[in-house]
């Protein structure tokens, strides 16, 4: 008896191993594009032109326009998560030492990745229930909390780092619109960032 894989099972095995590397194809290109023109860019259409594929292949793989999104918002929680993982490696064992290091990375990803960043934080385009969405980008949450809680054990860590991340969302915004440069006249952003940590972990003791 023949115990080699039947025909067809040899036959699909290119076809399975072709559409993996076409969804990450379609998924690098809208990586690539989100990076160099932003989300408003993001289409199916234009996704499907870049990757050299016709307007209809995506769908196999990416049946929504958000479902897509997703997958490419997930790779900047990725990438954001190993950056903060890398920092956090070589950051003093100071709790707030940490939490000052998270935020720099944070601010310095929204400033380079100014598409992504804009993309990975809005949910009203996205499925945050697929392709692993919410398990790359809760655990960044959590991370957080945990420092949080070192530093103001008395307070509610998840609440006052939902409120530290909040308001670091809205300063990367302003200072990439560059509102902010404007209202303070300050060209650097540590200064902002100083008095953020300190409205929310309290005034380092100087």
């Amino acid at each position: 008896m023949n115990e080699s894989a039947p025909p067809e099972h040899q036959a699909s095995e290119p076809a399975r191993s072709g559409g993996a590397s076409l969804r990450e194809r379609l998924v690098d290109t809208g990586v690539a594009l989100v990076d160099a023109e932003g989300a408003a860019a993001l289409s199916l259409r234009e996704i499907a032109r870049r990757a050299g594929v016709s307007h209809g292949a995506p769908r196999r793989y990416f049946p929504t326009h958000l479902e897509l999104l997703s997958a490419i918002a997930r790779r900047g929680f990725t990438d954001l998560g190993a950056r903060v993982a890398g920092t956090l490696a070589q950051a003093d064992a100071d709790p707030r030492a940490r939490i000052t290091a998270l935020a720099r990375v944070y601010l310095d990803f929204a400033a380079r990745h100014r598409g992504m960043y804009e993309l990975m934080f809005r949910h009203d385009l996205l499925e945050s229930d697929r392709f692993g969405l919410r398990e790359t980008s809760l655990p960044l949450f959590g991370v957080l909390v945990e420092l949080i809680a070192a530093v103001r054990p008395e307070a509610e860590p998840a609440v006052v780092a939902g409120a530290l991340w909040a308001n670091l969302h809205g300063v990367a915004q302003l200072w990439g619109w560059g509102s902010l440069q404007l209202a303070t006249g300050s060209e650097a952003v540590d200064p902002l960032l100083t008095a953020v940590l300190d409205a929310h972990l309290g005034p380092v003791a100087r």
